[in-house]
């Protein structure tokens, strides 16, 4: 997620605002971008694509019916979002109530 030039602390400082905009909006505003909040799935869950530095992602609201510890913190009311690289195919990331972690972060 950060390999793209960004600087780091940037990086998770606008997906944790994607992620407030996701879970409060109808809109989410992220590099001179509004895209529209939609909702998908059975469980009905916020999700929009948006790019960032002209890189494909997702952020996903966490379903709270997974066994997993996110799905945990979503039905403690916890805000929870988890961050998809489309191009990838992968998770990249998650927030919780604002704070960023980025998973398996490899270095090379």
């Amino acid at each position: 997620m950060g390999e793209s030039g960004h600087n780091p602390k940037k990086m998770h400082e606008t997906l944790a605002s994607v992620a407030a905009q996701l879970m409060t909006g109808k809109n989410v505003l992220v590099e001179e971008q509004t895209v529209p909040v939609k909702r998908v799935g059975a469980a009905r869950l916020r999700m929009v694509e948006f790019k960032l530095s002209g890189r494909p992602f997702e952020a996903i609201e966490q379903n709270p019916e997974k066994p997993s510890r996110w799905g945990k913190l979503a039905r403690e009311k916890h805000q929870v979002v988890q961050f998809r690289d489309v191009q990838a195919h992968k998770y990249v990331g998650v927030s919780v109530d604002g704070k960023v972690l980025e998973y398996g972060k490899k270095e090379g």
